[in-house]
């Protein structure tokens, strides 16, 4: 096997500011799980807002400047995703920039670039598939992962009776890795993802894939109440929140957190050459919409 890539900060990155943050285990404000806590407790802000970015789309330099807009629109959380050939979760939206972000050259190591540099700024949740993980090696990329800042780890495709190994690596090297439960995930399942959950418990509002949708906010009571009733740490809900209404209708339903995605993607995509004021517009709106 050959010996893992050096990472490199991407184009445009300050390596400075890149290194002034540590998330590692030794102190307590650092470590990932009670860095998440904090950001789903600020004053003001009724539920946490998450916004999602497909780290090296358009590319790493410009990826790196959505995710700071992201953190200027008042994002209090990012999910940082790493782009995948057969993403099994993502929507159309979402594939189509992370085929981009790959045909730009982006790399796992890439990516961890973008995450420590906006590490400083608020907490990086790294969204990533399975395969990804397992090549590196659980350990090694748990410790790619702290070394980066990030704050946690998401992975969609990883089932709870495969997910010990992961868990122990991120628990040691002081990230939370979050689960995913759905709107089908039975009572007695979701009582055991909860109970493993750190973080925060990623909620899927729908069934199918990541993806714009209408008429959602009747469908959000009941399943944050599902999963609230099966866990203890804050509950995130996700796929198909596009909308200031729908966000607010997210925290309203008694969510923690509201997790955007395929929307902010598209205006990126729409604006690519350019795409930061687009996006910070966008999640300026969002967070409004999330104010007490």
């Amino acid at each position: 096997m050959s010996a893992p890539e050096i990472r490199r900060v991407p184009a445009g990155v300050n390596p400075s500011d890149a290194g002034r943050h540590s998330a590692g285990p030794a102190g307590a404000e650092g470590a990932g799980p009670q860095r998440i806590a904090a950001a789903f407790g600020k004053p003001g802000r009724r539920a946490a807002l998450m916004p999602y970015l497909m780290g090296g789309f358009p590319d790493l330099g410009r990826s790196l400047a959505i995710g700071e807009a992201y953190a200027d629109g008042g994002a209090d959380l990012v999910e940082l995703g790493v782009p995948y050939s057969d993403p099994l979760a993502d929507g159309p939206v979402i594939q189509a920039a992370g085929t981009r972000a790959l045909r730009s050259g982006a790399t796992l190591d890439g990516v961890l670039g973008v995450c420590e540099a906006l590490a400083p700024r608020l907490p990086v949740v790294l969204m990533v598939y399975a395969n990804v993980v397992y090549a590196r090696g659980v350990q090694a990329f748990a410790a790619a992962l702290r070394d980066a800042g990030a704050c946690g780890l998401i992975v969609p495709d990883l089932p709870l009776e495969e997910a010990p190994d992961v868990l122990e690596a991120c628990d040691g090297a002081g990230l939370a890795l979050v689960p995913l439960v759905a709107p089908t995930s039975p009572d007695e399942r979701m009582s055991r993802i909860g109970a493993r959950a750190r973080g925060f418990l990623y909620t899927v509002s729908v069934t199918g894939t990541t993806g714009e949708r209408v008429a959602l906010e009747d469908a959000f009571g009941a399943i944050v109440a599902r999963a609230k009733a099966h866990t203890t740490v804050p509950v995130a809900l996700g796929f198909g929140i596009a909308t200031p209404k729908q966000a607010r209708a997210a925290a309203d339903a008694g969510a923690d957190g509201v997790i955007v995605g395929s929307r902010l993607v598209r205006a990126a995509a729409e604006h690519a050459d350019d795409p930061a004021p687009a996006v910070r517009e966008l999640v300026a709106a969002l967070a409004a919409g999330l104010d007490a």
